[in-house]
């Protein structure tokens, strides 16, 4: 039985390298996000508008435990997920978990042009994102650096970047 759990900021590849790797090692990939969409007939973005953080935080940790009971399963975290309740110590508790760390130069270039599709960063001059990001990874390191792996994710840029980061993250995980 395997539960793997992929924490990091928005845009650091969990879901690139999560469907990847979970296809690489015979696991059900689930996109945290995701699977509360599909629960809650809403999007992230209306659950918070319609119910506030606290709410939309509560809900994560309950689907959290929900899928920490699938077995074979590699779960990709939203951002804020391990920052919440107990969350990383639970993780930590029933599987293993990979912080994907990705410096924020590289995030800033990521997140910029996929800024449109993230509400939160929407309206965000290229200063303003750049400081969104690292206050953001400031205040949230003390959480994903409990992960038990942190792997370097700065090079998911291309197709060869990707599988060579995957194979390299497969190879870490089945030591």
């Amino acid at each position: 039985m395997k539960r793997i759990f992929l924490i990091g900021y928005m845009g650091a590849g969990k879901t690139t390298v999560g469907k990847d790797l979970a296809k690489r090692m015979g696991l059900s990939f689930i996109d945290l996000d995701c699977y509360i969409e599909a629960r809650y007939h809403r999007t992230v973005g209306q659950i918070f508008a319609e119910k506030g953080e606290e709410a939309f935080r509560d809900i994560e940790r309950r689907m959290l435990h929900e899928v920490a009971m699938f077995e074979d399963v590699l779960t990709s975290t939203g951002g804020g997920a391990p920052c919440f309740f107990d969350n990383m110590e639970f993780m930590n508790r029933t599987g293993k978990t990979v912080f994907l760390n990705v410096h924020p130069d590289v995030l800033f270039r990521r997140l910029r042009i996929a800024k449109q599709q993230r509400p939160i960063l929407q309206g965000k001059e290229d200063d303003e994102l750049m400081d969104f990001i690292i206050q953001a990874l400031e205040k949230r390191a003390p959480f994903y650096t409990q992960a038990q792996y942190i792997f370097n994710a700065d090079e998911l840029e291309d197709r060869w970047q990707i599988e060579s980061s995957v194979q390299r993250l497969q190879e870490l995980l089945e030591i």
